[in-house]
């Protein structure tokens, strides 16, 4: 890789790494040109960028993004979203189905953060998820008020039979 292609990744990350939200770093260790390409093709899906780094651009990229505290040894792949909960549950998902891909740190809204707090991310409910419960209480007192005219609609009908 040239000097001027090297500069090049380090500016696309450097954007790329400042308008997420969210950034996984993992292991991917051991894991075969299949099993890599499997969960680019999930992480596309989810709509998530992913990407194997050297640690030294990876660093400048963090840096130029104002992320500060990322710490990356050995083999490192990027996993990067806007929202932090799709982020975290897609790279979760795989986790569980590989165990040669380990989550090992990661930057939620700028800030470092472990694996544990990227697990915790993932347990939580998704913006689909919030949506539709937020529906469901808005729509709750109509559905009550529609069963209860109902019910007295029956009991009308029966009181004249």
């Amino acid at each position: 890789m040239t000097r001027s292609e090297k500069e090049q990744l380090v500016a696309e990350l450097s954007d790329a790494f400042g308008q997420a939200n969210c950034v996984v770093i993992v292991d991917f260790k051991g894991m075969t040109v299949k099993e890599m390409e499997e969960f680019r093709k999930i992480g596309y899906e989810a709509g998530l960028g992913a990407r194997v780094i050297k640690n030294t651009l990876a660093n400048i990229a963090f840096k130029n993004a104002g992320i500060e505290g990322v710490e990356l040894i050995d083999t490192n792949m990027a996993v990067w979203g806007e929202d932090p909960i799709a982020t975290a549950k897609a790279v979760a998902k795989y986790a569980k189905e590989n165990d040669k891909f380990v989550i090992k740190s990661g930057v939620i809204d700028k800030q470092p953060v472990d694996a544990a707090k990227i697990d915790e991310y993932s347990k939580l409910a998704g913006r689909e998820e919030l949506l539709g419960m937020l529906l469901s209480v808005w729509t709750a007192p109509l559905r009550n008020l529609a069963a209860g005219l109902d019910n007295l609609a029956k009991k009308k009908e029966e009181e004249a039979a």
